[in-house]
């Protein structure tokens, strides 16, 4: 029986920047810790890094949104704001990558 070999290289893809993104979203948050609605951002960025909405990319962008409704509503810092565009445009590029048969 062989044995699954480790990839000895990634290659970086519009997933691996998503991913990344939302690590740095949701590290800004903790920093600028405290501020309105902070606990409700932690809670749906969780959500949105959630296997479930891995799997369910539009799940992803629902979730995005409400995301970014409590931080507009919350006047969350700017540096948060910044990331959640960041997101926003990695979200995009990986359903243009999609669409382009680039990630299956």
């Amino acid at each position: 029986m062989p044995f699954y070999k480790e990839p000895e290289i990634y290659g970086k893809t519009a997933l691996s920047d998503l991913q990344g993104a939302w690590q740095n979203l949701r590290n800004e948050v903790v920093d600028a810790i405290p501020f309105p609605e902070w606990k409700r951002l932690l809670f749906h960025i969780d959500e949105a890094m959630s296997w479930e909405s891995v799997r369910n990319l539009e799940h992803m962008r629902k979730t995005l949104l409400v995301i970014q409704n409590i931080a507009a509503q919350a006047k969350a810092p700017e540096d948060v704001i910044e990331w959640i565009e960041i997101v926003r445009e990695d979200l995009d590029e990986v359903f243009a990558a999609i669409a382009e048969g680039e990630i299956d």
